[in-house]
């Protein structure tokens, strides 16, 4: 607590008030360090084997006044069109209307509304996520991985995040079957992002 003088004239006499700042906060501002960070997902092929792909494009902040970030607002935000698995056929497919619909959608987004504590440094990280148009509640899973100082002073703050989510719930809903009945691609996909942030 400190408090605030304010001075005013009032008829010719000096009136002194004070006010009583309670509960100012300090909100530390955080930025994703891009190219110690990465964004990915794995998608079962067949049910018998995965494919794993990322964005290369992508940014976040986060603002903290709790040393254990518990109080920790994240946002999030990735280009559709950098999404790569290493085929430019099956990354073409992903960007069109059959899938995320990259012309009309560009863009993923996270917005969290809560960090909570579940004890030896994990958390569950509560959101809205919104692919193609769609906005869905998330719980990802989140371990801090502890905090450094690079050989440049910057203080570095590590995380790693987890969660399933049906990509059928936001509208990616191509599906295919093989001649067998086995389904091409699973609905279910797995999300794992190592993020890297900086204190600012």
């Amino acid at each position: 607590m400190f408090f605030l003088n304010l001075v005013h004239v009032c008829d010719g006499g000096a009136h002194v008030t004070f006010a009583s700042i309670n509960n100012l906060k300090k909100m530390a501002n955080y930025q994703i360090d891009n190219m110690h960070s990465e964004v990915s997902f794995k998608v079962k092929h067949l049910m018998i084997s995965t494919v794993t792909g990322q964005f290369s494009e992508f940014n976040s902040t986060m603002v903290s006044e709790a040393a254990d970030f518990s109080d920790a607002k994240i946002n999030f935000e990735a280009s559709i069109n950098s999404i790569s698995t290493n085929n430019s056929q099956r990354d073409e497919h992903l960007k069109s209307a059959d899938f995320f619909d990259a012309a009309n959608h560009p863009k993923m987004t996270f917005v969290s509304n809560a960090m909570t504590s579940k004890g030896d440094s994990e958390y569950a990280l509560s959101g809205i996520l919104t692919i193609r148009g769609h906005a869905k509640p998330v719980i990802l899973n989140v371990q801090y991985e502890g905090k450094m100082v690079d050989p440049y002073g910057n203080e570095k703050h590590g995380f790693e995040i987890s969660g399933k989510i049906s990509r059928k719930e936001f509208g990616l809903e191509w599906s295919a079957v093989t001649e067998a009945g086995g389904i091409v691609v699973s609905d279910e996909v797995k999300l794992a992002i190592n993020a890297q942030f900086q204190k600012l």
